[in-house]
């Protein structure tokens, strides 16, 4: 892409000004549009694969899309999105408005497929467009907020997140309650509840993003001098492939800390999205299958909870902040992920279907940790000119283990747990239990610690020693 990059106005040494709220507010408001598309799918997606005649123990199987094209395509985003330029689009915009575009496409579509590789196909196409708008969304923060506003930054995007998911996961339920859409089907396809909830979705999903685009612009990189960015760009995939595996031997300290905790906290929220509704549908409304209409109220009302719990992340993350200043985000972290994992165990001893109301309001405070404590430890300890890059790389961790939970648990439900859905879910909370205790016990607070790729040392840490 055209580059107008002075070498004067240097990424690694620039002071970057304080955002206002209002600026910090719109150059997230795409995550709100983005989410849509996210919970449509961990909502639906699970039940949409039954409606299509799949097994139980084909779920994880169909669910592989997500974290193979996040493995691929994030690294890959980022570092191209690292090395783009364009005076009126910016650096990581024109990723925003490609990816928002062929998302919106594939959410019109994913409810009318007709058989179940139809759906499977569309959800890995999804979840590659999803990929390159998702993914230089974080490296967007990092590139714009100095260092004492990353964690607002990041807790704007779990407000954000929240706030969208939770209208996402309740989409379903508002056609059918409110606005009347049919809610059963005669022949146990899709029902016209879940079409109408994508579609809408798909749309608001392309105008958050569109709205953060026109709202936002982006500081000219330049921590490469111009002629040398303009060299590299041009040394086609072998050298961004080889860059990319440089920097994955070349890890902050920090970085290869948080890894191991996101390697252990991301299963227990696959197996809540590969079996939660379908486990409160035949479990706690007891339905029969997937014709009985109580399949269809309680996979409705599962996706109510769900909402509920991105009400209480966004909510939650209006003060996530304040406690990361006082006892710090490592112990932050920690405590939420213990909330997250308590409310997915319990699930099991629900008797009565309101009290999923409870479960989720600890799945609802993890989720909000989740979404911006590691990702605000990390972003102070990158270089400028690679933020991109590790941003992809870092999600490794949260892709490798969704690929193993999609490859080997369909075997594990079917041999060991007996197609238990709700065991499943219970083995994600304990799952959890042990991010949170390997957080607490790995990971530093200490930003001196991880100053050890060059260009690390220029970064301004004076007010985030504290956090």
């Amino acid at each position: 892409m055209a580059s107008s990059v002075s070498s004067s106005n240097n990424l690694g040494s620039f002071a970057k000004p304080k955002l206002s709220f209002w600026q910090i507010f719109n150059m997230s408001f795409g995550f709100f549009g983005i989410q849509f598309g996210w919970d449509l799918q961990r909502a639906n997606m699970g039940p949409i694969y039954e409606y299509l005649k799949a097994t139980p123990d084909q779920i994880p199987l169909l669910f592989l899309a997500a974290p193979l094209t996040g493995l691929i395509a994030q690294p890959i985003i980022g570092y191209m999105s690292d090395r783009t330029w364009h005076p009126k689009w910016g650096r990581r915009r024109p990723y925003f408005f490609v990816g928002a575009i062929l998302s919106t496409i594939c959410l019109f579509l994913m409810p009318n497929s007709g058989t179940l590789w139809m759906a499977a196909g569309l959800l890995w196409i999804l979840d590659t467009s999803g990929n390159i708008a998702m993914e230089p969304f974080r490296a967007f923060v990092a590139d714009k907020l100095p260092d004492n506003q990353s964690t607002m930054g990041f807790a704007m995007q779990s407000f954000l997140i929240g706030l969208g998911g939770s209208i996402a996961s309740a989409l379903p339920w508002i056609m059918s309650d409110i606005f009347h859409v049919s809610k059963v089907s005669a022949d146990g396809s899709i029902p016209a509840s879940v079409k109408y909830a994508f579609y809408l979705g798909g749309s608001i999903f392309f105008a958050a993003v569109f709205y953060t685009i026109l709202t936002s612009k982006e500081y000219p990189p330049a921590e490469i001098p111009l002629k040398d960015k303009i060299k590299e760009s041009n040394k086609g995939f072998g050298a961004g492939i080889t860059e990319i595996l440089h920097s994955i031997g070349n890890m902050p300290k920090r970085m290869k800390q948080l890894a191991i905790v996101q390697f252990f906290t991301w299963p227990g929220l696959f197996l809540m999205w590969f079996y939660y509704n379908a486990a409160v549908a035949r479990t706690v409304f007891h339905a029969t299958g997937t014709t009985d209409p109580k399949y269809v109220e309680g996979t409705n009302f599962g996706g109510l909870t769900l909402s509920y719990y991105s009400i209480i992340t966004f909510l939650f993350a209006l003060v996530l902040p304040a406690i990361a200043k006082k006892i710090g985000r490592k112990l932050t972290h920690t405590i939420c992920l213990f909330c997250g994992a308590i409310g997915l165990i319990s699930v099991r001893f629900v008797t009565n279907k309101y009290q999923l109301y409870f479960c989720m309001t600890g799945v609802g405070i993890a989720w909000s940790s989740i979404l911006s404590m590691p990702y605000a430890m990390l972003a102070g300890v990158l270089p400028p000119n690679k933020v991109g890059i590790f941003m992809g790389i870092f999600n490794f961790f949260i892709v490798l283990p969704e690929i193993i939970a999609s490859l080997f648990f369909g075997w594990i439900m079917e041999h060991w747990l007996n197609n238990d859905r709700m065991l499943a879910v219970e083995i994600g909370g304990v799952l959890m239990i042990l991010a949170g205790v390997l957080c607490y016990l790995l990971v530093t607070d200490n930003r001196a610690d991880d100053l050890q790729i060059p260009g690390l040392a220029k970064i301004e840490i004076e007010e985030q020693r504290s956090i």
